[in-house]
């Protein structure tokens, strides 16, 4: 037996294999089965031109086999097995694949692929044994070979005995150490549920001696212990099946199955395509909001398997920001994946699935709102936050995308309407989407700022979200159709003959108005006639792009940069407290100034906003009394 060195250039390769490539350990367990999964591929392809070789899917399978005594772990398969020369090229030199080499020389038939294709899984198993070995025989000899290594220092090849067609990779698992520990991969539970993980859709059984807990024979309340050869991966993946043999309950396993989330989804998409890009995917839309969704800790994205090996358990570049509610998976026979199998090496098919996946997600929403509305109202409340933040982010460029999609609450439908609801109800004379922002749906039904627009008998949309008017705003308009602030100093709504004095007024009390905005400099940018209040003696409009709405949510921020809107203090002149204003006027114009000041501050609080000198109000509240 004669010690042999790698052919690799460097040995820094192998530890460059071993300590850099793979980002999680347990990777090695999904690589050696994949390459026991190629090994009995080779054989289904064999006897396709081999009519004295019958392959029968029974008779092949891949055996986990831990040992806790011995340290060791084996991966055993009844696949077609290695020649001397085999094991000398394929393990012997470093990147050369066997798989890849029989894939370019044969043509695969029959949705079969072969996984491997770099030739360096294997030895990922160096990150967690000292020495690997590899007890194999090959498909119509007699002579079976062992390889063995302890890693850099080179391999050895010798003839050993072997009764069965096939291989088996023997580790020994290395000890703990204080930094890693070991022992979890000789573990029963921990290897299920690797295999589960990543190589559960594998077409051929996984067997494993599994520990089950049985009642003994002629007890009904006494149970042992007993050790069982199972199967423990599921083999066919749900999204290989036909459609037409799903249930929705098997949609629903699925998804629980995988821990997608622990509610019941609203809807599942079954896509499947076969073209010059191929690849199947099965997308979830959640009823629920995951409890970290809006937090910096939540990941994106769906899980990514390529030949029904899970490559990644979060693929964010499936996914836009603004459908990052979606739970699902896709896997393909197409990607160009880098050398460990864990990252893509050409983000060019990623692409092109990603974008149909995109408006599948999106096709399937606009027929949930449109044919199943309650179900959509449940999505919304969860996630319709996400779809104005993505209209609102990367300056808009999405808008187009979810605009359809949005729904805000109507003041006369006293529901959830969309953007074409409210324009398909739209009169001639109306010129614009009126909105009007507050806390809630009753608190802005009070605003005074409504009042013109809901006697011309025009709907408004309520904001109630901080985000909703920064969504607007990016939006401009629907359907040329611009959106309007109920409290922007210009309606578009033109003046009734009860305003027809309006501009007369506003020059019969320009002394007052004055005074007043002298008062209250600083705080508001102007002080002036309103042609909007009907019943209230006073309110805040507000001019430029930002309203007060957008400064209480920017002066709640962190890191606020005490932008504030230019307010505009409207009054109504035709109100008795204004009379008691031009009373003061003309008698006390002291009183005009505690007048404004109260007038201010009671437009602040009807606007939600914080009165700046509580003590001062309450004084001055007094002197009125008084």
């Amino acid at each position: 037996m004669v010690q042999k060195q790698f052919k690799a250039e460097s040995k820094r390769l192998l530890e460059m294999m071993i300590n850099s490539i793979y980002t999680h350990r347990e990777i090695f367990l999904r690589e050696l089965i994949s390459n026991a999964s190629d090994a009995i591929d080779k054989i289904y392809y064999k006897a396709l031109t081999d009519d004295s070789l019958v392959f029968d899917q029974d008779n092949y399978y891949i055996k986990v086999v831990a040992d806790k005594e011995d340290r060791t772990l084996k991966i055993i398969d009844s696949g077609i097995g290695m020649t001397e020369e085999e094991l000398e090229n394929n393990l012997g030199t470093i990147a050369k694949s066997g798989s890849l080499a029989f894939k370019n020389e044969t043509e695969l038939k029959d949705g079969y692929d072969i996984i491997g294709q770099f030739g360096v899984g294997f030895y990922s198993a160096f990150m967690v044994a000292d020495t690997v070995t590899v007890i194999s025989k090959p498909l119509g000899s007699d002579v079976a070979y062992k390889w063995e290594s302890t890693g850099e220092e080179g391999y050895t090849i010798e003839q050993t005995q072997k009764d069965e067609v096939g291989t088996e990779v023997i580790l020994k698992v290395k000890e703990n150490s204080e930094d890693e520990r070991f022992d979890e991969y000789l573990e029963e539970h921990r290897l299920q549920q690797i295999v589960k993980k990543y190589s559960d859709f594998i077409r051929y059984p996984i067997k494993m001696d599994v520990t089950t807990r049985k009642k003994k024979e002629g007890s009904d309340d006494e149970y042992e212990e007993v050790r069982e050869e199972q199967v423990v991966n599921s083999m066919v993946p749900i999204w290989r099946k036909n459609k037409s043999e799903l249930t929705d309950e098997d949609y629903e396993n699925f998804y629980q199955e995988k821990r997608y989330g622990f509610d019941k989804p609203i809807k599942h998409v079954h896509i499947s395509v076969d073209g010059m890009l191929r690849y199947n995917a099965i997308l979830f839309i959640p009823e629920t909001i995951p409890f970290d969704y809006y937090t910096k800790e939540y990941e994106k994205g769906l899980e990514l398997y390529s030949n029904g090996v899970l490559i990644m358990d979060k693929c964010a570049d499936l996914l836009p920001d603004y459908f990052s509610f979606v739970k699902g998976m896709v896997d393909s026979e197409d990607l160009s994946l880098n050398i460990s199998r864990e990252m893509l090496q050409h983000d060019r098919q990623l692409k092109q699935i990603a974008k149909n996946i995109k408006n599948k997600i999106k096709s399937e929403l606009q027929r949930l709102l449109k044919n199943e509305r309650e179900d959509y109202k449940k999505f919304y409340e969860s996630f319709g936050r996400q779809l104005k933040f993505g209209v609102y982010s990367n300056f808009g460029s999405d808008k187009d995308v979810l605009q359809d999609l949005l729904m805000f609450y109507s003041s006369t439908e006293k529901q959830l309407v969309t953007l074409d609801e409210y324009v398909s109800r739209m009169s001639d004379d109306q010129k614009y989407i009126y909105y009007a922002t507050g806390e809630s749906y009753d608190r802005i039904e009070k605003l005074p700022q409504t009042e013109l627009v809901a006697d011309k008998g025009y709907e408004i949309l309520y904001f109630t979200e901080d985000i909703d008017e920064f969504a607007i705003k990016v939006l401009m308009s629907y359907k040329d159709k611009e959106f309007k602030s109920v409290a922007s100093g210009d309606l578009g709504i033109e003046a009734d003959e009860n305003d027809a004095n309006t501009e007369a007024e506003a020059e019969e009390y320009k002394e007052i108005f004055d005074l007043m905005k002298e008062t209250l400099a600083g705080k508001v940018k102007d002080v002036r006639v309103s042609k909007r209040l009907k019943n209230h003696p006073v309110c805040l409009a507000s001019e430029g792009d930002v309203s007060i709405e957008m400064e209480k949510v920017i002066q709640a921020m962190p890191d606020n940069q005490h932008i504030k809107a230019d307010k505009v203090l409207e009054i109504n002149t035709g109100h008795d407290v204004f009379h008691s204003v031009k009373e003061a006027f003309e008698n006390d114009k002291g009183k005009v100034k505690l007048y404004t000041n109260l007038l201010y501050n009671q437009a602040c609080m009807i606007e939600g906003l914080p009165v700046e000198d509580p003590v001062e109000f309450s004084n001055n509240i007094c002197k009125v009394m008084v």
